[in-house]
Order: structure tokens, then C-alpha cells, then sequence
């Protein structure tokens, strides 16, 4: 008799086992759901900030609207150190009144391809939203962002400094 006859149990596990394994490896190739609307709505808030403040290099942008601002309304802003990261340079703009931090502004961040349009169309609000409670750099970093955050601190910490110096 041979082991894997018609009506065999090994037959039936062989077989299971096989499938198995097949409907594994076709489910992992899968690529994983990507949402339209994050890709979508990443450029809209950056594209213009990105060019036109980011060409300009940090000494310029903080030095003219920063001194123009704090002598009438007790509000400065300044535009932080530009960071240079893996994936590109990270800036920020901060606005203080009255000794608050009242605006964040991410003005430069990686945005080259469509993944870093799509992991910073969560990460930077969300590094925004932490500055602002926070009231300093000391915010949490955004998983799956580590980069842009660590360069969004730096670049926020400069801003804060230039503010208080």
C-alpha cells in the first residue's frame, strides 16, 4: 500500500499543510493599504511655506521679522536653525507673545517622496500640537517620524533660544 493513497489521513494533512503555507506567502507579498487622503493632503499646507521660507536660510528669516515685531505688541517671531536629517533639512518658525509660545510652523521638512509626504502629514501637526502644550522642544518623539522629530526639536530648541537670547 502506498502512504499516500486516496482516502489516507497523511494525504489530508500533506495537502492542508500546503495550502497552508501557500495562502501565507500570498497573504505577506501583499502590499500594505495606504490611505489617499494623507498622501493627498500633504503637500497643501507646504508646498508654499517649503519654497518660499526655506531658500531663505535661517539668519534672514529670524533676524528681520523677529526684531520688527517685539518692540509695538510684545510678540516676536523667529525662525529656528535649519536641521539636516537622513531624509532632508527640518526648520521651524515660532511665534511668542507675551512670553508664549503661540504658533508653530513647520516651514521646511522632507517632502521629496510620496512616504515622507505621508509620514509628515501626521507627524508634523502632531509635533506642532506637543510644542504648543509643552511650551518648550521637550516633546515626545513621533513614531515612525524619529528623524523629522529629533530635527523639529533642534530646530524648535534654536527658535526658543534666539527668543530668550
Amino acid at each position: 500500500m502506498h502512504a499516500l493513497k486516496r482516502k489516507s489521513p497523511l494525504r489530508r494533512i500533506v495537502l492542508a499543510s500546503a495550502a497552508t503555507v501557500s495562502g501565507m506567502v500570498l497573504l505577506l507579498s501583499m502590499k500594505p493599504h495606504s490611505s489617499p487622503g494623507i498622501a493627498v493632503a500633504a503637500p497643501a499646507p507646504s508646498s508654499s511655506a517649503g519654497v518660499s521660507a526655506g531658500s531663505g536660510g535661517s539668519t534672514d528669516s529670524s533676524g528681520s521679522s523677529g526684531s520688527s515685531g517685539s518692540a509695538t505688541t510684545g510678540t516676536k517671531t523667529v525662525t529656528g536653525d535649519s536641521v539636516q536629517t537622513r531624509y532632508g533639512p527640518v526648520q521651524v518658525r515660532i511665534t511668542v507673545t507675551n512670553g508664549k509660545l503661540t504658533d508653530v510652523t513647520a516651514v521646511t521638512y522632507p517632502q521629496d517622496s510620496p512616504r515622507d509626504q505621508e509620514i509628515n502629514s501626521y507627524a508634523v501637526p502632531q509635533l506642532t500640537r506637543e510644542a504648543l502644550t509643552a511650551q518648550s522642544a521637550n516633546i515626545d518623539v513621533v513614531s515612525g517620524a524619529t528623524y523629522t522629530s529629533q530635527g523639529y526639536q533642534q530646530s524648535l530648541q534654536s527658535a526658543l533660544d534666539s527668543v530668550k537670547g
